[in-house]
């Protein structure tokens, strides 16, 4: 099996699309990833609750020309489908996402996994036009900083899918 994704990389791909703040919950998935970016001074980390919260807060800071990510699990993106729907897709705002999906079961795509929260999260994106990207294995996290450029070029949300806790 191949390595998993690398968390640096992964905040060298955030930090190259001029992410500054990042709003996050705890969460077991991202919890390495959080850990890295707590400790670098390059981000600003905003602490929240509730998911929905978090994504006001990003979409309010893309008002003052600000770029933020929200980092999440998914069933967070599943307890946020109203405000992800409301803010995010129907007012046509930049949101950048990083959904940890927890239990995912590794080289196995998300449609097909025995899970139906990690089932629904693709379908569901789709439902929203959120356009998203999975990171599971080290390399893929290039993708990330062609994505963020999309939320904010088209504006639009778009979600960062973590298939396997970063290293």
């Amino acid at each position: 099996m191949a390595e998993p994704p690398k968390g640096q990389a992964i905040l060298d791909q955030l930090k190259q699309a001029g992410i500054e703040f990042v709003v996050s919950l705890p969460d077991k998935m991202t919890a390495g990833l959080v850990d890295l970016i707590v400790r670098d001074p390059s981000f600003r980390f905003v602490p929240v609750c509730k998911e929905d919260e978090g994504v006001s807060i990003c979409s309010a800071l893309s008002f003052g020309d600000k770029r933020a990510v929200l980092v999440t699990q998914h069933t967070g993106v599943l307890d946020s489908v109203n405000s992800l729907r409301t803010v995010a897709a129907e007012f046509k705002h930049p949101l950048v996402m990083i959904v940890g999906l927890l239990t995912k079961e590794p080289g196995v795509k998300p449609t097909e996994s025995k899970r139906v929260g990690i089932r629904i999260i693709e379908p569901l994106l789709d439902l929203l036009d959120i356009s998203h990207v999975i990171v599971e294995k080290e390399g893929d996290e290039a993708q990330i900083g062609n994505l963020i450029e999309e939320a904010y070029s088209t504006p639009k949300p778009v979600a960062i899918l973590i298939g396997r806790a970063v290293v």
